[in-house]
């Protein structure tokens, strides 16, 4: 790989919408104490669950992801195209989980939710949004909305995945060209290393696309030292996202007493150490917590920073 290849960046696409509603909070177009009823009829509980909630994964809403009405489909056919509102079916079917900001899950669903509130208050496609609140303002050229287009922009690297290879589950697929449609506003943009970089330090302070005023709600929506806010997650003082497709694992965080950004994006989802639930390679070994590689290669780099991120396990 080379810092000009274009990745797919997974779940850092949360962070670009949760930036868009934060602008139309700021514009006020919409509250973030707004009910999601106002904006989606049929969600459960949705009289009471708010933006805020939605956005901070505090809303009791399931995940699709988690279901295998969703995953069935999926890895059998990853050229699927699946639709915001078929997403949706399959996240309320197995919802609530709990009642509204009682307890945390990060849930896809959520931010699908959130896509589709921007759609309604804007009047326009996701993606327009998109480039007018965030991609425009900060100049990123190489990042895109691919829609339920399989193509990458050039150049790009390949991505190499364990996920859904039941018939030989120690041999990477090559998930280079799976449809991407499937995680829409929680996890279907592209970009590069530079201008990842750009929106990394602007996620982190607001610098053209959010007024002081905005930013400052946003970071202090964070719970303490360590959590998740609007679309945003801080530990030990790195402020930013991770993000995961099929082939493709990204991390971008912004270290605000340093001034340091710091991304990674590899070619590869697939995680190593003791890992319950994730698949891993054979031979890899399993004396360490479970970890994905650019969490792994982040948490290393801090470390070499003299700022160490100290990551949460994963499954």
């Amino acid at each position: 790989m080379t810092v000009a290849m274009h990745t797919r960046i997974g779940s850092v696409t949360k962070t670009f919408t949760g930036t868009v509603i934060m602008r139309l909070s700021q514009d006020r177009k919409l509250s973030l104490d707004d009910p999601i009823e106002k904006y989606v009829s049929g969600v459960p509980n949705g009289t009471s669950i708010t933006l805020r909630q939605l956005a901070n994964m505090t809303s009791g809403i399931a995940s699709y992801t988690r279901s295998a009405k969703f995953t069935d489909i999926y890895f059998a056919k990853p050229e699927t195209v699946f639709t915001p509102d078929q997403l949706l079916k399959v996240g309320i079917a197995a919802s609530p989980l709990f009642s509204p900001g009682t307890k945390f899950d990060y849930s896809n669903t959520n931010t699908i939710l959130l896509g589709m509130v921007i759609e309604k208050v804007t009047g326009k496609p996701v993606a327009e949004a998109f480039d007018a609140m965030v991609f425009k303002p900060l100049k990123l050229l190489n990042t895109s909305w691919p829609g339920q287009s399989t193509k990458m922009p050039e150049p790009y690297a390949e991505g190499f995945t364990l996920q859904g290879n039941f018939a030989k589950p120690d041999a990477p697929s090559n998930a280079t060209f799976w449809n991407p449609a499937w995680g829409w506003t929680a996890g279907e943009l592209i970009s590069n290393m530079d201008d990842l970089l750009t929106y990394g330090r602007a996620l982190g302070t607001g610098q053209g696309l959010l007024n002081p005023d905005t930013q400052e709600e946003r970071l202090k929506s964070i719970p303490g030292p360590a959590g998740y806010g609007i679309a945003i997650g801080c530990i030990d003082g790195w402020v930013g996202h991770t993000g995961e497709l099929p082939g493709y694992n990204t991390a971008v965080y912004y270290h605000a007493a340093s001034d340091i950004t710091v991304v990674v994006q590899t070619n590869s989802d697939i995680a190593s150490g003791n890992c319950a639930e994730s698949p891993t390679l054979a031979n890899d070994p399993r004396d360490s917590i479970c970890s994905s590689p650019a969490t792994r290669i982040f948490a290393a780099i801090t470390e070499a920073l003299g700022h160490k991120f100290t990551p949460l396990p994963a499954r």
